[in-house]
């Protein structure tokens, strides 16, 4: 683990004497946010609900920063409502929405321009079919109405995901992670699997990310 760390951590400082960045996934003192989009299941048509912000922990993100591990889960509703769960919310329940759920870290007039890389190493994945895992590098339009995205399967082993972003200072550059699925209720979490991925908590890339605006992500659709 030690050479993973010193490794990582020099490609971070390196990268910047070649117009490139290169980004680590970071511990939970990253400025992490987390962005959930909502849309009905394929066969009720499929359509968008809604987006908006939402905490870490209730994406079902955790971290274990001692361990360097952050674990991913299906979202999980608490609301017993049939607008989450058909028939009602319990345990066994099928979800009556699609979660689709973005934890990611966002700058603002830093990282245009580049070419943006995000990587790390994925210890697991063991979601089931009714999930999928992806990474990715986003590069939005100053006001969100459009985006270019380079995206990977979340697999286990290194990755590495890299973006031309556009030379443009008011865009939004993110990087980070999706899990799409149906709502699980929370005693059926488990079973619905989870992907575990490895945090390397690196200075240079706390101190590039801290650079960043990043207050209007918490305003827009991820």
């Amino acid at each position: 683990m030690a050479k993973t760390r010193v490794w990582l951590a020099a490609s971070l400082v390196c990268a910047g004497a070649a117009n490139a960045a290169v980004i680590n996934v970071g511990d939970s003192t990253a400025p992490w946010l987390g962005f959930m989009n909502v849309f009905e299941l394929p066969a009720n048509g499929g359509g968008y609900v809604f987006g908006s912000p939402w905490g870490i922990g209730d994406l079902r993100a955790t971290f274990d920063d001692p361990n360097s591990k952050l674990t991913l889960w299906a979202n999980s509703i608490g609301d017993p409502n049939p607008y989450w769960y058909i028939g009602g919310g319990g345990p066994g329940a099928q979800g009556n929405k699609v979660m689709e759920a973005n934890l990611y870290q966002e700058t603002t007039g830093l990282l245009h321009g580049q070419t943006v890389t995000f990587q790390g190493i994925v210890q697991t994945n063991t979601f089931t079919q009714a999930h999928t895992a992806v990474i990715f590098v986003k590069d939005f339009a100053p006001d969100y109405s459009s985006v270019v995205t380079s995206i990977i399967p979340l697999v286990p082993g290194p990755f590495s995901v890299s973006l031309n972003t556009i030379n443009d200072p008011a865009r939004h550059v993110q990087v980070g992670f999706t899990i799409t699925g149906p709502c699980v209720w929370i005693t059926d979490a488990e079973a619905a699997g989870n992907a575990m991925i490895t945090t390397i908590p690196t200075p240079s890339g706390a101190m590039l990310m801290g650079l960043a605006v990043i207050g209007a992500a918490r305003r827009r659709r991820a």
